[in-house]
C-alpha cells in the first residue's frame, strides 16, 4: 500500500499526515494503520493547511491530477505549496502511456509554475503501467 512504502522510508520520528476524500478510504487507513508516526485527517487536499497546521518538508502525492478539472488541480497545487517550508520538497507519481496527453502536459506546466525545481525520475517498468515520479523543490 502507498502509505505503508512512505512510512517504511520515513525516519522513527517523523509526522506523516495522510489527508483522504473519501470517507470509506480514510476510515479503512485509521482502522487498519498502528503506525504513532501517521494521523489520518479526512478532507481535501485542498486544505491541506487546515490539516497539517504547521509548515511542512515534503508532501507526497497519489491524486490523479490529469482526471481532474483544471481549477481544481490548481487550488491543490496552491495549497501544496502554501504548506511547504523553504526548501520543501513535492513528489507525485503519473503514468508514462498518458504523459503526452493534453492534461499531463498542462499539469507538468503548472508544477513548473509552482515550484523553483521541477524533475522527472527514470520509468518505473516494473510498475503496471509504468510510471515516473515528479519531484519539485521550492526555493529555500
Amino acid at each position: 500500500m502507498f502509505t505503508d512504502a512512505l512510512l517504511a522510508r520515513f525516519a522513527p520520528d517523523a509526522r506523516v499526515v495522510a489527508v483522504e476524500l473519501n470517507p470509506a478510504l480514510a476510515a479503512r487507513l485509521s482502522a487498519t494503520r498502528r503506525d504513532t508516526r501517521l494521523t489520518v485527517v479526512r478532507g481535501s487536499a485542498a486544505e491541506l493547511s487546515a490539516a497539517v497546521g504547521e509548515p511542512v518538508d515534503a508532501v507526497v502525492s497519489g491524486l490523479p491530477w490529469t482526471v481532474m478539472p483544471r481549477e481544481r488541480r490548481g487550488h491543490i497545487l496552491d495549497a501544496v505549496t502554501e504548506v511547504l517550508a523553504p526548501g520543501g520538497r513535492f513528489a507525485t507519481f503519473a503514468y508514462l502511456h498518458a504523459a503526452w496527453t493534453p492534461p499531463a502536459r498542462h499539469f507538468t506546466a503548472e508544477l513548473a509554475h509552482h515550484f523553483d525545481r521541477l524533475e522527472r525520475s527514470t520509468v518505473v517498468w516494473p510498475n503496471l503501467p509504468p510510471a515516473f515520479v515528479h519531484r519539485a523543490t521550492r526555493k529555500p
